[in-house]
C-alpha cells in the first residue's frame, strides 16, 4: 500500500482504449494500485488487457454521485477524464469529483472540455490540481484562439496557473509545466512519433501514478512529462 493507490474515471462505450493505455501506464510508473472507473461495457475489454487493474463499473441506472464519492474515498489521488465523453453522467461524475475530491487529482481530455462549458465550476475545485491540456482544449478553456496560444505558449500556461491557482501542462512538441508561482518548465524529451490518439492517455496515467506515491505536484508533472517523452525517444529507437 505505500507505492499508492490511483483512481482512473476513465473510458466511455467505444472509448475503452483510453483507460486501458492510463492504467497501463500507472502500473509501469510504479503505482501499487489502480482502480479504474468505467463504463460496465468496457468490463470484458479492461479485465482482458489489464487484469491487474480493479475495475469499478457503472451504467445508465447508477447513481453516480454515490458511485464517485465511494471510489474518491478508496483513492490517494486521482485521474479523471480519458475518454470518457460529455453525457450528462460523465458531466455529473466530473462535478461530483470537483465538488467532493480532497486528494491530489489530475483532470485530462473530456473532463477539461466540461470544464471549458462550465466555468463557474473552477470556483468549486477542493483538490490540488493538475490539468493536461492540448493546445485545442486549452483554446476552449480560455476562449482564446489556438494560434495566440501556440505563439505565447509558456505565458498562456503560467497565467493560467496563476489565475486558478493550479499546476497546467500545456501539451505541444515542446510541452510546459507551469506552476502558481510563475515557475515553469519547459520539456525537452519526445518526438514527433508522439504526436498520435492515447499518447494524453498514457500522460495521464503516468503523471497520476505519481501524485499517488505522493509526488509534489509540480515534480510529478514536470517530471512526468519528461518520462513520458523519453520513453517515447525509447520507442522512436526501438521501432
Amino acid at each position: 500500500g505505500s507505492y499508492g493507490k490511483l483512481l482512473l474515471i476513465a473510458g466511455s462505450e467505444g472509448m475503452a482504449g483510453a483507460a486501458v493505455f492510463a492504467a497501463k501506464a500507472a502500473y509501469r510508473m510504479g503505482c501499487g494500485l489502480v482502480r479504474v472507473a468505467t463504463v460496465e461495457s468496457n468490463r470484458a475489454i479492461l479485465q482482458q488487457l489489464v487484469p491487474e487493474a480493479v475495475l469499478a463499473v457503472y451504467n445508465d441506472t447508477t447513481d453516480v454521485v454515490k458511485f464517485v464519492e465511494t471510489q474518491l474515498a478508496w483513492a490517494d489521488a486521482v485521474a479523471v477524464g480519458s475518454g470518457i465523453g460529455q453525457s450528462a453522467l460523465s458531466e455529473k461524475m466530473v462535478k461530483t469529483v470537483i465538488e467532493q475530491n480532497t486528494k491530489p487529482c489530475l483532470f485530462d481530455a473530456d473532463a477539461l472540455n466540461l470544464l471549458s462549458k462550465h466555468p463557474d465550476w473552477w470556483k468549486l475545485v477542493q483538490s490540488p490540481l493538475v490539468i493536461t491540456p492540448h493546445l485545442g482544449e486549452m483554446a476552449r478553456l480560455t476562449g482564446r484562439p489556438i494560434t495566440e496560444i501556440r505563439d505565447r505558449l509558456v505565458q498562456t500556461a503560467q497565467e493560467f496557473a496563476m489565475e486558478h491557482q493550479i499546476t497546467v501542462v500545456l501539451k505541444d512538441a515542446r510541452t510546459i509545466t507551469a506552476q502558481p508561482d510563475g515557475q515553469s518548465y519547459i520539456n525537452v524529451s519526445g518526438n514527433h512519433g508522439m504526436a498520435t490518439a492515447g499518447a494524453g492517455d498514457v500522460l495521464s496515467g503516468v503523471v497520476g501514478a505519481l501524485l499517488a506515491q505522493k509526488l509534489d505536484m509540480y515534480l510529478a508533472a514536470a517530471l512526468g512529462v519528461f518520462i513520458h517523452g523519453l520513453a517515447g525517444d525509447a520507442a522512436a529507437e526501438r521501432v
